[in-house]
Parts: C-alpha cells; structure tokens; sequence
C-alpha cells in the first residue's frame, strides 16, 4: 500500500469534490439518521463474507457506515461522505477519504475488493472497475437490475419516476459484466423481514413508505423529484387507509422472500490472473 492507512490525519481528512465524486454531496444531504434505517441484514452479510474467500486483506468501496464489513480479516475502508463517516462505530475499520476513481493505493495491494450498492454513485464507472481490479486480487460487487426493480410495486404503481431516475444512473448487469469480465452473478433475495432499509426492503410492510425517515436514507427517493414521490405516498396512504393496497397485493402476505432485482457479482482481477501466470 502507498500509505499508513492507521493515519488518523489521513483517514479523517479532507478531500476535494473531483477526488471525492459526486456521492459525497449526495449521502452528505441525505445521510442523516442512515445508520438506524440502514442496518445489514445477516444473511446477506453471510453471503458477502463467504463471496470473499479466504481473503486476509479486504478494501470496502463505498463503504458507508460500515454496513457488511466483515470480521476477522484486516479491512480497509474508503468512504467520501462525512456525514456518512462520522455514523461509523468506534470499532470500525480505518476509512480513508477518497473516490473509486482514484484509489490511493498500490496495485494488488489487497486480497479482494468488495462495493456494496455503491457502483450506481460513480462518476466514471469505466475508472472505477479499472481500479477496483488494479489493486485487488479479486472482487465482490453488490448492485441491482432495473429490469426487475422497475417491476416493483411502489415503483411500478406509485412512483414510476423512481425507475426513470434509477435507470439514468444505475449500470445494467450486462454491461457491468462486459467491464468485469469473467464473473459469476448470483441473486441476493429479499426476505419479509430485511433489516437494511433500502427502498425495496419493505415489500411486505407498506407503511414503512410513509415515514419520511426511512425515504431519507434512501437514495432512489432522494434522487427522484419531491413532488413525483409526494404523490406517490399520498396515493398509497389512501389505498392503505381504504384496503385497495390489501387487496391488490393480498398475494405478498404469504411470501418469505422476492427477487428485487440484487445481484452479488464475484470474480477475479484480470492483473491478478497475469501475475499468477508470469510467476
């Protein structure tokens, strides 16, 4: 590594909007209370963990509040928001400031590389796959397909300006896959009970989208225009009040799980597999 990722001064420090990216500004708008909405559901961090193999060193991209950052392995995290760094706990992994773009650090220098729901906020999403396996061996990705969350129903039904914000920013699987090269794609399926508050968390519990703190912490509510979601919640406030909501997806009720569209994309660095061979 290029640096003493133990240095305080380094991993609180300040950096600019070109080295940050635009995610910054973003999560340091809508980032207040995220860590009590946004807690990891243990199966998926079960899946994560286990995607990394019997990496020793793991750098965390986009890393957030820390949120399925696994244990026993040595964990660097980089994370350009503030508001989203200071929601880290005391025991968390050094977090440096900086943007997937622009890696400070050497090539290889990490055993594997894992990005949960973070590719979506990259400026240039071409630069930060290039890096991601320019310094780590392998990698473990967790993103979603439009094409199935355009389908969902609150998108579907009440606000379809959602799946027109998301599909402007979010990459397809194909194309991520194209960048990636050889890679396996496994789905991450969402149970009734999910405890990571993202927008597609509350299939079965409707109300939970009339709380205006739960559709703080979620960026797809927070990057579609206001009144476009305002209207939506009205909508469904009414169809909950009057039973329509209940009958119109009385199917959900006897579900443990759907397809929201998650994928957990693995696969090895292409430097990595040059190295191996020149060895």
């Amino acid at each position: 590594m290029s640096r003493d990722l133990t240095s305080s001064s380094y991993a609180t420090g300040h950096a600019s909007d070109a080295a940050t990216g635009h995610a910054a500004p973003v999560y340091d708008r809508i980032g207040v209370g995220y860590a009590s909405v946004r807690r990891p559901d243990h199966r998926w961090a079960t899946r994560i963990d286990a995607s990394l193999g019997d990496a020793r060193t793991v750098l965390n991209l986009g890393a957030g509040t820390g949120a399925y950052e696994p244990e026993g392995r040595t964990l660097v995290a980089v994370e350009p928001s503030l508001r989203m760094r200071v929601q880290r706990g005391p025991r968390s992994a050094p977090c440096v400031v900086a943007s997937a773009e622009r890696l400070p650090f050497d090539d290889q220098s990490f055993d594997a590389v894992m990005a949960v729901l973070t590719v979506h906020h990259w400026t240039d999403l071409e630069a930060g796959i290039a890096e991601l396996q320019r310094v780590a061996r392998r990698f473990s990705l967790v993103t979603y397909d439009m094409d199935v969350q355009r389908e969902f129903w609150f998108t579907r039904d009440y606000v379809p300006e959602i799946a027109e914000a998301e599909c402007s920013r979010v990459p397809s699987i194909e194309r991520l896959t194209k960048l990636l090269g050889p890679c396996e794609v496994t789905e991450l399926p969402i149970w009734h009970d999910f405890t990571d508050g993202f927008m597609t968390a509350f299939w079965r519990r409707p109300e939970a989208y009339l709380d205006p703190a739960i559709r703080r912490a979620c960026s797809a509510f927070a990057l579609t225009d206001a009144q476009a979601v305002d209207r939506g919640v009205a909508r469904l406030r009414e169809d909950l009040a009057s039973g329509a909501w209940q009958r119109r997806y009385a199917d959900l009720a006897s579900r443990d799980h759907i397809d929201a569209g998650f994928r957990l994309i693995t696969g090895e660095s292409p430097h990595a597999a040059r190295t191996e061979a020149s060895a």
